[in-house]
Formats: structure tokens, sequence, C-alpha cells
């Protein structure tokens, strides 16, 4: 339930009409199943009553909807064309010499033909040195334990863009 304490953002998510509300939730986090689930628990009376649902929600994910969650990133250093929130969680990427941008091209390729997706990392706040070395560390995983990261790092980037959602006024 929505209170006079509840920030301004949070209120006006939980106002908006059910299409609407979706297309935010879905703009967080391409998983249609997360989206719906959040979806159907508005209102929300507080950020991290939001960030709870968001979490539980992901936890129960499964294969496939964690694949379509994936598929809604674009692969570190090729941001969206014309997409800001792809573009600022990789800023980290903006600075990187040429050299650094072809190790990750070829690392992300390496890795998505192991894996069969996307190389998912919370970008946020990270060099693209950072980065590099997290898929080499991480193409040696298993695909279990990968699934494993993978949940954990979805998590990340979907409380990051949940908190954006709900501060905008």
């Amino acid at each position: 339930m929505t209170s006079p304490s509840t920030p301004p953002g949070l209120a006006r998510f939980n106002k908006l009409e059910e299409p609407a509300a979706f297309a935010a939730l879905h703009e967080a986090c391409a998983s249609t199943t997360w989206a719906k689930k959040l979806l159907a628990a508005r209102p929300y009376a507080t950020a991290d009553a939001l960030y709870a649902a968001g979490d539980a929600a992901l936890a129960e994910l499964t294969v496939q909807d964690l694949q379509e969650a994936m598929a809604g990133h674009p692969p570190i250093g090729r941001p969206k064309p014309g997409d800001p929130t792809s573009a600022r969680e990789q800023r980290g990427m903006a600075g990187a010499s040429e050299e650094l941008r072809s190790q990750m091209l070829e690392l992300n390729l390496a890795y998505q033909e192991k894996f069969g997706h996307v190389f998912l990392i919370c970008a946020t706040g990270r060099t693209a040195e950072q980065m590099r070395d997290a898929v080499e560390e991480r193409i040696g995983n298993s695909p279990e334990r990968e699934r494993e990261i993978v949940r954990t790092e979805l998590g990340k980037i979907n409380r990051i863009r949940l908190a954006r959602l709900v501060e905008e006024d």
C-alpha cells in the first residue's frame, strides 16, 4: 500500500496503468515472468519491498526465464545504440584501448560459444580491465556454476535499475 512517506518515484510507479508499469519493469529486466510477478504485487509501500519482490521473483526464474532476461543485455563493449541505460552501465568500457576492446570482443564470442548466452556482469562502476578479468576468470566455469553467477549478477543489475525507476520523479 502506498503511504504519504512513499518516495515520489515509487508512488508514481504504483499508479501507472498496467501496460506502462509492465513496460517499465520489462525494461529493468527482460524476463516476462519476473516483470509479471512484480506487477502482480503492486502497490509497494517502500522501495525495499519492491527490491525484495524483485529478488524473490529472480530466485524463482527458470533456466528459460534467465535466457530471456540475458537476451535483453548487449555484450560488454557494445551497448545498444541509442540506449542510455546500457551506455551508462558500460561506461567503464568508454575509455578502453582498441587492444582491450578487441580482447573483449574475442572473449565475449568465446564465452557465448561456450555458454550459449551473452557474458552478463553488473558493469556499473567497473573498469574495462575488471570486466575483461572477470570474463577470463568465468569462462572456465561449469555451466551450472556460471548460471549461479549470472543469477547473482542479474540481481545486482535489476536492483540498480529498480532504484533508478523508483527514484525518478
